[in-house]
């Protein structure tokens, strides 16, 4: 994989804008798409909407304090019916974080000719961070709207945190000469800093919607700041998100050279999950024996899979569920 071989690759770069009061992050992803995707035998709609869907996960997720977890997903009635990303920040400091994905659809409703987003149909994009134990986990919930995953999650941060909030993003495989096809996805996100708006959920939006936009949370001033970025970052190229030669900071300048921007240390994110024997355990502890039974094969096992990483779990009937005979290491209850 071409992962190894440039420094920047597999790596959000946390900025700020100090003349217009925004942060940002760029991140690439490459091995570690390339590990997500590797998994599964996609076909190209759904492997869009994972790879955009992980590159949205590395830029939040940047955010995220030690051993906290981000999760997006996005639930449709459409043919793509599930797209489920996670992000475990570093358990320590300098430590990399890591990332998984996977989805669930309906390949014989597939529509074709028709656009990876559009495959979704009606449904929700869902933001939780799990803090650990004692916490209670946060939910946030917002319609599947604006033609894309990552409007998706602009309005979500919009509507929710009222953090006017931009993404710009690329994704795709690409080949170099002699070498094998592998994924490359790059992005920017971009957000105002945080002010205090108690009233910002109760203005009227224009498009009539109900879900609000960054003119409605704005005032003037932070408004033509908040333009003038945008219009800044709608310059930039496919090629320089993704591109070999153009490293983050060189591209920063190049889009915004008069925001004076000021970056931060690199996050390298790998791929990882955390699924084990002992979480199937877990799971299944809640069936009796008779649902045990039915869950075991012609070979006299009980299997399970995991859907992020394809770990394939064996386990001996007698020792799950709460009405196990035997412990895993064999002795007898």
């Amino acid at each position: 994989m071409l992962g190894s071989k440039i420094a920047w690759d597999d790596t959000v770069l946390p900025f700020q804008l100090d003349a217009s009061d925004i942060r940002g992050r760029v991140a690439r992803l490459d091995g570690v798409l390339n590990r997500i995707l590797a998994q599964h035998a996609y076909p190209p709609e759904i492997e869009a909407l994972v790879a955009e869907m992980a590159l949205l996960t590395a830029m939040i997720g940047q955010t995220m304090k030690l051993r906290w977890k981000l999760s997006l997903q996005v639930r449709g009635d459409g043919p793509a019916r599930l797209i489920a990303t996670d992000y475990y920040a570093p358990t320590a400091e300098g430590e990399p974080a890591r990332i998984r994905a996977y989805a669930s659809f309906d390949a014989n409703r597939l529509l074709p000719r028709v656009d990876a987003f559009s495959q979704i149909g009606k449904g929700y994009f869902a933001i939780l961070i799990d803090q650990g134990k004692g916490m209670v986990p946060y939910q946030g919930i917002t319609p599947i709207s604006g033609g894309s995953l990552s409007s998706c999650a602009e309005t979500y941060f919009a509507q929710s945190e009222q953090l006017p909030t931009r993404f710009s993003t690329t994704f795709g495989t690409t080949r170099l000469a002699g070498g094998e096809e592998h994924w490359r996805a790059g992005g920017i996100m971009l957000q105002k800093m945080p002010k205090a708006s108690p009233f910002a959920a109760q203005q009227d939006n224009e498009d009539g919607d109900g879900l609000l936009q960054a003119a409605d949370i704005l005032n003037d001033d932070d408004f033509e700041d908040w333009n003038r970025a945008n219009i800044l970052l709608d310059t930039v190229e496919d090629m320089e998100l993704i591109g070999p030669h153009v490293q983050p900071t060189e591209l920063l300048v190049r889009l915004f050279h008069e925001e004076r921007p000021r970056v931060f240390d690199p996050q390298p994110v790998h791929f990882g999950c955390n699924c084990s024997e002992e979480k199937v355990r877990q799971s299944l502890s809640i069936y009796s024996a008779k649902d045990i039974s039915r869950m075991t094969t012609d070979e006299g096992v009980v299997t399970a899979d995991c859907q992020f990483c394809g770990a394939h779990y064996v386990l001996d009937p007698k020792t799950v569920g709460f009405e196990a005979e035997e412990s895993p290491d064999g002795d007898a209850d």
